[in-house]
């Protein structure tokens, strides 16, 4: 089970990261990151990392970036981890990448889904999902949240990660 976790922070460099095979050559990217606290994140970018919206990013954006720290990962400094999905800032949206049980509680205790007929759930190809919600990796997009333990959010868009 993946063991979803998120940096934030503002994007400071952006470069090609090579993988050994020359026609994969500026498929990947390095993605470096500030966390506004002076610790430095790199992000490893492939084809299949998913951004919100599709969106664009460049030096200067902040960012989330969300990475499974069940992964391994290089013993280096910065921290380098595989993004699984990044998400560029947008004001009054939230996003939470985590496993749902079959209440649609988040795996970590703190977010609980309550779905309307207005929220879109989709694929990551964009196309709509049909199966069940329940005790399964999703991306949340939302706004608002209840002041309650778990906060209760009914969001705009789910995205399953199949």
């Amino acid at each position: 089970m993946k063991n979803f976790q998120s940096v934030e922070g503002t994007i400071t460099m952006i470069n090609d990261f090579a993988t050994g095979s020359n026609e994969e050559m500026g498929c990947n990217k390095l993605i470096s990151v500030n966390n506004g606290y002076g610790t430095l994140i790199n992000f490893v970018v492939k084809p299949n990392t998913y951004f919100i919206d599709y969106a664009t990013v460049v030096i200067g954006d902040k960012v989330s970036g969300f990475y499974d720290a069940n992964a391994p990962v290089p013993l280096i400094f910065p921290p380098q981890f595989q993004a699984i999905v990044m998400a560029k800032y947008k004001p009054h949206q939230n996003v939470k990448v985590d496993y749902f049980n079959e209440q649609l509680e988040s795996g970590d205790g703190k977010l609980k889904l309550n779905i309307s007929p207005s929220t879109q759930i989709l694929l990551t190809n964009g196309q709509f999902f049909t199966g069940n919600l329940v005790n399964r990796n999703l991306i949340a997009i939302y706004g608002i949240t209840t002041m309650s333990i778990p906060a209760q959010t009914t969001p705009y868009k789910i995205i399953v990660l199949c």
